[in-house]
This record gives structure tokens, C-alpha cells and sequence, in this order.
């Protein structure tokens, strides 16, 4: 007959392993599910979706356009640096995946959702439309920047992506190319199943590589591009600011006159 220090230490055990969630590899995502389009659940994501981008938009573009006033108007040393910039696009996509990934997954990136789309996770459907929702909403927080920041909005470049002095087209498409495939792997690494599985006990570890990864890129790529590496971030920016250098092979516009 087992003790009680036996059963005791059996219960805890077996307490364990009930919380730790079980692994499985879930089925691929049919190609075109149209019943989803009946479903409240999509359209919920996509208020998600939207809310997210434009809150993104709204932070991100509004830090950089707040950083370039201060660098024009005062002593360059007292802004946030591209240090800031770059903890303002990592820290809310912490924040963001964080509060809508039990939504709609917290995608806020066409170039993510797509990369979910050909790994099979997501279907043709709900792929299209979150694109559509995130590029709105990108608009929409670009649009809330331009209608607060008028005046430095229009003087400052309108936080658009463009390449920099002495990078190429060529060259600045390369570093985009590279730093949106390390967000991309990201996301597949820290929505892997097993890791889920493993880690299920510590939900914050999901959003916190993702953001981490999206602070380190802009690390390296602002001083070439201002980092896109979303393409709804990239086309919000531009649309709102509509300028000639946003557009045009992003190139500055000083250098097309």
C-alpha cells in the first residue's frame, strides 16, 4: 500500500503534467473556406486586426516624427535616437500581439499573414482579409498622426520609408528582404506547436521574441530604409504622406529634384 508521501508526490505529478497542454500538429488550413465569411470569429480578427495596425501606426509613426522635430528644433542628443524609434516598434508589437493574439492571432503584418498563409496556417480567405484590414487601419493611424502633427507631419517626411544617402534601391530592397524574413521565422519559431506546448505555463513568451525581433531589425535596417519591413506600416505612411520620395522606387525626393 502506497503512503502518503507517495500518493502526495503522485498527485503533484500528476497535477503537472494535466496543466501542461498537450502537443499535436494541427491540420493545414483549408485553401478557400468560405464558410468562415458566416462566422462572427472572422469578423471579430479583423476589428483586431484594425484596432492593432492603427494603434501601431499611430505610436510608431508619431515617435519618429516626434524624434526628427526634436533633432531639428533642439540639441540632437536630448530625443529618443534611433534607440527609441526602434523600442517604439518592438515594444507595441509586444504589446499588440500580447492583447490580440487570443483574437485573431495579432498578425498586424500582410508580410506575416501571407508567411502564415503559404505555411498553411491560415486560409485564402482569412488571409485577404486581414491584409485589407491591416492596410486600412495602417492608413487610419497614419491619418490620426497627420491630423495631430500637421505641420511636422508634412515638414519631416510623414514617418514614409525612403532609401537613404549612399544605399542603392537595390541594396535597401536587400536589407528589407532580410530583416522581414528574421521577423517571419520568428513568428514561425515562437507560434511553433511543441514550443506552445512546451511553454504553455509562460504566455508571454509568444509576443516577447516577436517584439524583440522587430527592435533588433530596426537596429539595423533604420539607417538604410527607416525599416518597412510590414507592408502595411510602409503603405500607410506613404499614402498619407503622398510625396514623390515615398512612392518612386523610395528614393528621396532631394535627390529626384
Amino acid at each position: 500500500m502506497a503512503s502518503k508521501e507517495e500518493v502526495a508526490v503522485e498527485t503533484v505529478e500528476g497535477g503537472a503534467a494535466a496543466a501542461k497542454a498537450p502537443y499535436w500538429d494541427p491540420p493545414p488550413a483549408p485553401l478557400l473556406d468560405t464558410s468562415e465569411l458566416g462566422k462572427w470569429s472572422l469578423y471579430r480578427a479583423l476589428i483586431a486586426e484594425f484596432m492593432a495596425t492603427l494603434i501601431f501606426l499611430y505610436v510608431s509613426i508619431a515617435t519618429v516624427i516626434g524624434y526628427k522635430n526634436q533633432r531639428a528644433t533642439v540639441d540632437a542628443c536630448t530625443g529618443v535616437g534611433y534607440l527609441g524609434v526602434a523600442w517604439s516598434f518592438g515594444a507595441t508589437i509586444f504589446v499588440l500581439v500580447y492583447c490580440t493574439g487570443g483574437v485573431s492571432g495579432g498578425h498586424i503584418n500582410p508580410a506575416v499573414a501571407l508567411g502564415l498563409f503559404f505555411g498553411r496556417k491560415l486560409s485564402l480567405v482569412r488571409t485577404v482579409l486581414y491584409v485589407v484590414a491591416q492596410c486600412l487601419g495602417a492608413i487610419a493611424g497614419a491619418g490620426i498622426v497627420k491630423g495631430i502633427m500637421k505641420r511636422p507631419y508634412d515638414a519631416l517626411g510623414g514617418g514614409a520609408n525612403t532609401v537613404s544617402d549612399g544605399y542603392s534601391a537595390a541594396g535597401a530592397l536587400g536589407a528589407e528582404i532580410v530583416g522581414t524574413f528574421i521577423l517571419v521565422y520568428t513568428v514561425f519559431s515562437a507560434t511553433d506547436p511543441k514550443r506552445t506546448a512546451r511553454d504553455s505555463f509562460i504566455p508571454v513568451l509568444v509576443p516577447l521574441p516577436i517584439g524583440f525581433a522587430v527592435f533588433v531589425v530596426h537596429l539595423a535596417t533604420i539607417p538604410i530604409t527607416g525599416t518597412g519591413i510590414n507592408p502595411a506600416r510602409s503603405l500607410g505612411a506613404a499614402v498619407l504622406y503622398n510625396q514623390h520620395a515615398a512612392w518612386k522606387d523610395h528614393v528621396r525626393e532631394n535627390e529626384q529634384n
